[in-house]
């Protein structure tokens, strides 16, 4: 009885599952589709039609947008993949290797958005980088220079490159471990080619498999990038997301049906460049694979000095933007202020300490709450041995693989028929959806991994299945879970569509903040913002190594519980 009881709350609870975190695809695709083609009860419009896609394709720079869109997503993402290849070809079995995963954790803290600020501030005409070089390059080229807002994307490339390495590399860890890399190696060098031979033609088709989804990650967040694109990204022509964006905000209700065009003419254009990416995957490892064995010829990557500019330039932007947030008088082309003050600090403190505690509730709830329906999925997934009633993880992804911009202008669209203002449960329902597939990766690999016959010892000798999952499979994938949860408060905290669209502009968070003040506010204020938002999440990723540390080793774990197990009053079924 106890056993079946158990089994319906599981069901009943997996079934929750999935209605929160699939069920937002349903509204999103439904209202983007029937707002682009025409049928918005909000403007008394029911008949279908394609106006929308007239009046998209008669804008003027359409065309020019595209273009520029398609070529920073490629460009971002192609860069991004071999830069952290060479990272791993160049780091890898380095003494400071097993720690390069906490080493992660500080860059991959940093937000976005804090990110973009603080680089805007290094990069601009008058930014750090262009006050150093001042003093050995002349003033006329320092001003004519420019990487920020550059009218090609080379700012918005540059930045979301630097982001997505870390990233990338992350997910890199797990997957050498499956492919062997230390025999690979000895086994080509007994055969006369070097480390570096080694790792490009026989390691890197290989892994290139295998990073496949998260690239496919990488394509579509730079795809449809809106926050880090209005603070460095191009403005004359703006992407294709910002045009979006902007007619979204229009005040003219009836440029909805040109917005939920460009919308869905994103997300089929997220399609193509998922399927151009596969098929050049296939053309490199399966068609002209040629490059493989014709001689001993391989690129220079200089992996370690990309992973120490990586770093600099990243970890570089925290103390310029403490920096501006303390400055009184910095002139151009001072190295440090001239004088410095609180006053700014003084000003907005009050403001802050309500948006940050805001920002910070709204991060917890929908990250616990993501993190127990992944435990739901997970188990789900291990327990279940028909391939037909698993999850795919393809469903799980598509919160992350569609553009963001053409789900949530659908979910904006279907909350705002429906009665009440709950914009608080909207916009953490949001969350949680977006940041799910994210604790579901962080999660795969360790559950995966986990020995079911710690399980199956533990029942032997008496323990439930839920004493099991609590006593023993829970402490020991503690760590992971640990780091799990600061990935989901992390990117909860850097949500700024879903908080601004679900949340009607009546939620503030630090993110939506630092992204109205990046542009045309005063730079102390700005750094302030950015850098809240870059230490909040810094904070608990912290926490969370030094709970995953607690916890104990992997082995060590394993040890504890089984003393637990073994410890157990309760007598053995036969």
């Amino acid at each position: 009885m106890k056993s079946s009881t158990a089994r319906r709350l599981f069901q009943g609870a997996l079934l929750c599952s999935l209605v929160i975190c699939f069920i937002p695809l349903l509204p999103g695709l439904a209202g983007l589709i029937f707002t682009a083609f025409g049928y918005i009860p909000a403007v008394n419009q029911y008949q279908f039609s394609l106006a929308g896609f007239v009046q998209l394709a008669a804008w003027p720079g359409l065309t020019a947008s595209l273009l520029l869109t398609v070529f920073i997503s490629l460009s971002s993402t192609f860069l991004s993949a071999l830069l952290a290849f060479a990272i791993l070809q160049s780091c890898w079995n380095k003494p400071w290797w097993c720690k390069l995963e906490n080493l992660l954790a500080p860059v991959l803290a940093l937000p976005h958005v804090a990110f973009a600020v603080g680089l805007a501030f290094l990069f601009t005409s008058s930014g750090f980088i262009a006050r150093i070089s001042n003093l050995f390059i002349n003033d006329s080229y320092i001003t004519n220079w420019n990487l920020i807002n550059n009218q090609y994307g080379l700012g918005l490339i540059f930045g979301l490159t630097l982001k997505e390495i870390p990233f990338i590399v992350f997910m890199s860890l797990a997957l050498l471990k499956q492919l062997n890399v230390s025999t690979t190696l000895k086994t080509a060098q007994s055969l006369g080619y070097s480390s570096r031979q080694a790792w490009q033609k026989i390691i890197f088709p290989q892994w290139l498999a295998k990073i496949r989804f998260p690239l496919f990650v990488v394509l579509a967040y730079s795809l449809s990038v809106v926050d880090v694109a209005l603070v460095i990204g191009p403005t004359r022509p703006a992407t294709l997301p910002i045009l979006v964006w902007q007619w979204l905000n229009d005040a003219d209700l009836f440029t909805l049906q040109k917005a939920s065009a460009g919308a869905a003419l994103l997300l089929l254009l997220c399609i193509a460049l998922i399927y151009l990416l596969r098929l050049s995957e296939w053309l490199m490892l399966q068609k002209w694979r040629t490059w493989q064995y014709s001689g001993r010829c391989s690129l220079p990557l200089p992996g370690l000095t990309i992973l120490l500019l990586t770093y600099l330039i990243t970890l570089a932007t925290v103390p310029i933007l403490v920096l501006w947030s303390f400055a009184k008088r910095w002139s151009f082309p001072d190295i440090l202020p001239s004088s410095w003050t609180l006053r700014f600090w003084h000003q907005e403190w009050s403001y802050l300490l309500e948006i940050t505690i805001s920002s910070i509730s709204i991060a917890l709830l929908s990250a616990t709450a993501a993190l127990v329906l992944v435990f739901f999925i997970h188990e789900h997934n291990s327990r279940t041995t028909s391939t037909k009633r698993l999850i795919p993880h393809l469903l799980i992804a598509v919160p992350i693989l569609a553009p963001q911009l053409s789900i949530l202008s659908g979910m904006q669209v279907a909350v705002h028929l429906l009665p009440g203002q709950s914009y608080y449960l909207w916009v953490i329902w949001a969350h949680i959806f977006f940041v799910f597939p994210y604790i579901y990766l962080a999660l795969d690999g360790p559950w995966r991994s986990y020995d079911s016959r710690l399980d199956k010892a533990a029942l032997s000798l008496g323990l439930s299945p839920l004493q099991v999952w609590w006593k023993i499979k829970l402490p020991v994938l503690m760590p992971a879970v640990c780091i799990a949860w600061a990935v989901g408060i992390s990117v909860s905290l850097a949500q700024y569509l879903p908080t601004l669209m679900l949340g009607g502009g009546r939620i503030v968070t630090l993110t939506t903040e630092a992204v109205a003040l990046s542009s045309g506010q005063d730079r102390r204020i700005s750094a302030i913002y950015a850098l809240l938002q870059s230490l909040v999440p810094f904070f608990f990723y912290i926490t969370a190594i030094i709970v995953s540390r607690r916890t104990g080793p992997l082995d060590n774990q394993i040890k504890s519980t089984t003393r637990n197990v073994i410890s157990c009053k309760k007598p053995i079924r036969y």
